[in-house]
């Protein structure tokens, strides 16, 4: 059984822990702008005193503040700052495709997955893992302790993408698993109907979870550099097409254009971030330009 060192090539291992150098800053202001939001964790803890006005629960009264000043003074709580974070990484056949890159799609999925929960866990905030292809096929639970990266990993590195997308059937079951609010980050190629996958993502946000994209497609489903006669093969449902790459280019491209549009014009009117990304960009940079952006607007 391969072991997350081995899966994840060294180089992308180190690139994984530099970035908790190069963002440190950049990190705490993204999950800041989280804490600050109504992901809130659901414990409290102290922040500070203010003069006691109607209405105010006589429970919040400080008696010792009180027995000093012979004023009553009421305890100001506010959220433990800790997020919730969920992983929700695509394992589908078609996740398994590279053309000429060194990783396919699934892989670097699992390299952002990687530095994603490293970040996290780096700021004691939880985070837990889904798996799926047409259904739920893995899970853990969130938590924040170091070992739990290397949990992660593992349970990545044993999976092989296979089987159909089942992406709005999975969304609609962690609409209704995700009790409290929490960030939901989605890793997949989403290749399957625009409309259904919009749906879930819609429902997922009015349970009121933070939600990023991340849409990951391979260099060549974003370029189509092909030429001549060819013959593809649907990795899920095995059906094949014969097409001349000339006059099929025009087409396809076309359709993936009008596919991404609908999906940013809907992410956005939503509020829910999407970050596209093709495989022959290092995932360490668009990550980090995410995060720039993602802290500037809080």
């Amino acid at each position: 059984m391969p072991t997350p060192e081995q899966f994840l090539k060294p180089e992308v291992i180190r690139q994984i822990k530099r970035l908790d150098l190069k963002a440190q800053f950049i990190v705490r202001g993204f999950l800041h702008g989280l804490h600050a939001s109504p992901l809130q964790g659901f414990s409290v803890e102290f922040s500070e005193h203010r003069k006691y006005t109607p209405g105010d629960d006589p429970k919040d009264i400080d008696w010792l503040v009180y027995a000093k000043t012979d004023k009553f003074y009421v305890k100001k709580f506010e959220a433990e700052r800790n997020v919730t974070g969920y992983l929700v990484v695509d394992a589908s056949g078609s996740m398994g495709y590279t053309y000429r890159q060194e990783m396919t799609k699934f892989e670097y999925a699992i390299c952002l997955a990687a530095a994603l929960s490293y970040l996290m866990i780096s700021q004691q905030d939880p985070v837990g893992l889904f798996v799926f292809d047409e259904k739920l096929r893995q899970s853990l639970p969130p938590k924040s302790k170091r070992s739990h990266w290397g949990d992660i990993l593992a349970v990545l590195a044993r999976c092989r993408p296979q089987g159909t997308t089942g992406l709005p059937a999975v969304l609609a079951q962690l609409a209704a698993f995700l009790r409290r609010a929490s960030l939901v980050i989605i890793l997949s190629d989403l290749l399957c109907p625009i409309e259904p996958v919009v749906e879930g993502l819609h429902r997922l946000k009015h349970r009121g979870h933070d939600i990023i994209v991340f849409h990951i497609l391979d260099e060549a489903e974003v370029r189509f550099p092909f030429e001549g006669m060819l013959e593809f093969v649907d990795p899920e449902s095995g059906q094949q097409l014969s097409v001349d790459a000339l006059g099929f280019r025009e087409h396809y491209l076309r359709q993936l254009r009008d596919f991404c549009e609908t999906l940013r014009k809907e992410c956005a009117q939503a509020r829910i971030d999407l970050v596209s990304l093709d495989t022959s960009v290092q995932f360490d940079k668009p990550l980090i330009e995410y995060l720039v952006n993602r802290a500037a607007r809080f």
